[in-house]
């Protein structure tokens, strides 16, 4: 390895600086993870003074020092010894001349890098949670807003019948509803490997704690009890590596979602359809060569990036159950990299969302342009509804319309306007059971969105409800 130090003439991973967020990048920075290393030490003291086995003046130094990184010199020893955890056992005695010689006493380096790895996990995932919160709040914003707005709805990529902005946000919010709930089980069940020793039988504990009033379960409570993080029940040499497989799963659920809201965007605001658009600043660049365009990037971004989030779970898989015997090596590497990346990528991915639907635009007189040109085919199944229950046959009208849309659809591939209307509300079988205004009424498509608006608004109640949060 490299002791650094780093700038832009190395390559450096574009989650340094350019995505996901400052406080994201610090829980996952290589000081963070060694001032939890430290106190975590510092926890094992505890631990130990209360058993008499060290005294409160070792304690103290190892407090006294516990933010004094010196990552240079730390780089410099484990260049030479291969081990970095190690390394910064050393660097850390070396500042503490009372309490150095005592670091680490009885422990595995894995009873301080997963029970550290474990505490930041507990931490990113508070901060996504916040962002998440924050982010449904505003899409609820949006869902209230626009609920009862008519638009065309598609499926098949086709378009089908009307539904509202409202309703069509709503699925996202359901979605990302979803999301929250698992990362917030996710948040409550993260464990810690506990203190369990080199295979998880707690052996050097024992013989650490012969003699003294603490066993080592107790030991091993009293210390997870002053990190905050219960420890998972049993052990290997490291905590199950399934935790990081259901962490990684709910992760990428996320991005799933982000995902599909992003897609549907970049559909919208394809000129052709144009209802909706991410905000666009004053002096935003679209396009080096195409000076009039204005790409959704910040949707394009949430795609690039979500593809790879949902591959990391796979890693993660490979992880728990390659992890032969009481534990091997071949995760630690990836661990570098996965559990943090995952992270900023949500990180970043919920900003850009809420980027996006901050500053939606939406463009009414595309909705009312759809409705106009597609509205009429889905309305048609209104009148043939009504014509039924003024006693017509439904097979005879069905075929009558049938002909009636098959003509109107080929006006418009001829670029005409929609005869629709006109040919349905003039044609003699049909007036012979209704009236002329009576079938224009039925074919106007803009209010043929059933009870899309209080579904929506019933969803938004329900996650802003005080359960909700």
């Amino acid at each position: 390895m490299s002791a650094g130090p780093f700038d832009h003439s190395t390559y450096l991973s574009p989650f340094t600086w350019r995505y996901g967020s400052e406080e994201m990048r610090g829980i996952w920075s290589e000081a963070h993870k060694r001032r939890t290393w430290r106190r975590i030490w510092v926890a094992l003291a505890g631990a130990q003074r209360d058993a008499g086995l060290v005294t409160d003046a070792q304690v103290a130094d190892l407090e006294a020092h516990v933010t004094d990184l010196d990552l240079a010199k730390a780089h410099a020893i484990e260049l030479e010894i291969k081990h970095d955890l190690m390394a910064e056992v050393r660097t850390y005695a070396d500042q503490c001349h009372v309490g150095g010689g005592i670091i680490h006493l009885g422990a595995t380096s894995m009873d301080i890098e997963d029970n550290a790895d474990a505490l930041r996990i507990g931490e990113a995932l508070d901060l996504l949670l916040t962002r998440l919160e924050a982010l449904t709040a505003t899409l609820c914003d949006q869902c209230e807003r626009w609920a009862h707005r008519p638009t065309m709805a598609f499926t098949h990529l086709q378009p089908a019948e009307p539904t509202t902005i409202g309703y069509r946000l709503a699925q996202v919010l359901w979605d990302l509803s979803v999301d929250l709930g698992d990362l917030r089980t996710m948040r409550e069940s993260v464990m810690g490997k506990g203190f369990k020793g080199a295979t998880g039988t707690s052996a050097s504990y024992h013989q650490l704690l012969a003699g003294t009033p603490l066993t080592a379960r107790a030991f091993e409570a009293k210390i997870m009890a002053t990190l905050d993080l219960p420890a998972m029940p049993v052990s290997t040499q490291t905590y199950a590596r399934k935790q990081d497989f259901r962490l990684l799963s709910a992760l990428a659920s996320l991005g799933q979602s982000l995902y599909k809201f992003a897609a549907d965007l970049r559909l919208l605001q394809s000129p052709p359809i144009g209802e909706l658009a991410e905000p666009f600043g004053s002096k935003q660049v679209g396009s080096s060569a195409m000076p009039f365009k204005r790409n959704p990037i910040n949707a394009e971004n949430i795609n690039s990036l979500t593809r790879l989030l949902a591959a990391l779970p796979r890693v993660a898989w490979d992880n728990a159950a390659h992890s032969y015997l009481e534990r091997t090596l071949d995760d630690s590497a990836n661990r570098r990299s996965v559990l943090a990346e995952a992270f900023l990528i949500a990180d970043e991915s919920i900003k850009r969302a809420d980027r996006i639907l901050g500053g939606l635009r939406v463009d009414e007189r595309a909705s009312d342009r759809l409705l106009a040109v597609y509205g009429t085919f889905a309305a048609t199944e209104r009148v043939l509804m009504e014509l039924v229950k003024r006693g017509g046959s439904r097979q005879d009208l069905h075929e009558l319309i049938r002909e009636h849309s098959l003509a109107a659809w080929a006006a418009l591939r001829e670029g005409r306007e929609n005869p629709l209307v006109q040919s349905l509300s003039t044609d003699p079988q049909v007036l012979s059971m209704a009236t002329t205004d009576e079938v224009v009424v039925w074919l106007d498509a803009s209010d043929y969105t059933g009870d899309a608006a209080e579904r929506t608004l019933a969803l938004v109640a329900a996650v802003r409800g005080p359960s909700a949060w």
